[in-house]
């Protein structure tokens, strides 16, 4: 079985095919989700899609690209990851791709969600783009990982060098891979994957966006992440089936969820 590690079908492309994403999930095997938050006003959305679906999970947190959104404070993140179904913090992190000029307040999010990581034991989905070294600065500075006393996390849709998934690892992070691993023009992060050890390794499709070949240009969702999966284990040269299992696992044990869904 597989489990999309990092989705958001609370977004309407997906919401209202919401029945025909479910079913799709069981078709392949995919037999949970997290959808990730994105921001504070859309959480309910989130919150009630994990609710009412047993095989849905939830997180909270602003993305680093929202600008004209209300900031969270640790105090609300905190507060608002008390139900049993929000398994995360998140997502969060830094981003220089889209946004220029004084980035201080993306910096200042960011403390904020390790902060209530820590607080609430709850691990981090951390979003980083052209801004790798600032992440793990912040990362150490804030005590995120399990070498510092934090809960660790998941480095979410990873595109960056080795060396960087090395240092996350090294503080307790497992790297999620999208279907950007499967685009032809990956080498170089196909080559980070080929180095990632299976019990640090997590599969997400970080759907509506980034479909995995064969469906490239697609509309994503959960479903499509068994290619994800099957072209990890391909290019690692393991059996499907151990990736898959692995990758679930590893899910289970960050989140935290092995006693819930009946696995020790």
């Amino acid at each position: 079985m597989y489990i999309d590690s990092h989705c958001h079908i609370n977004f309407p492309e997906l919401a209202q095919r919401l029945p025909e994403i479910l079913v799709n999930m069981a078709n392949n095997r995919v037999t949970h989700a997290l959808c990730v938050s994105v921001d504070l006003p859309d959480f309910p959305q989130v919150l009630d899609l994990a609710t009412r679906y047993p095989h849905i999970y939830a997180s909270v947190g602003v993305h680093p690209d929202y600008v004209d959104t209300p900031e969270p404070s640790v105090d609300t993140l905190v507060q608002l990851s008390q139900h049993p179904k929000i398994v995360a913090i998140g997502e969060t992190g830094l981003d220089y791709f889209r946004l220029q000029g004084d980035l201080e307040w993306q910096r200042e999010r960011f403390r904020i969600h390790i902060r209530a990581s820590r607080a609430t034991r709850k691990p981090l989905i951390i979003h980083t783009r052209a801004a790798s070294q600032d992440t793990l600065r912040l990362m150490q500075e804030e005590g995120a990982g399990t070498n510092a006393g934090g809960v660790g996390g998941v480095m979410h849709c990873f595109t960056e060098s080795l060396e960087v998934a090395q240092a996350a690892i090294d503080m307790g992070f497992y790297i999620s891979f999208s279907g950007i691993v499967t685009f032809k023009s990956a080498k170089d992060l196909q080559a980070v994957a080929r180095a990632v050890p299976l019990e640090r390794m997590l599969i997400e499709t970080d759907s509506p966006y980034l479909a995995p070949v064969p469906h490239r240009g697609k509309q994503n969702e959960p479903g499509f992440v068994c290619h994800v999966a099957q072209f990890l284990a391909d290019l690692k040269e393991v059996p499907l089936e151990r990736l898959a299992q692995n990758t679930t696992d590893n899910f289970l044990r960050l989140f935290n969820l092995e006693t819930a869904v009946g696995r020790t």
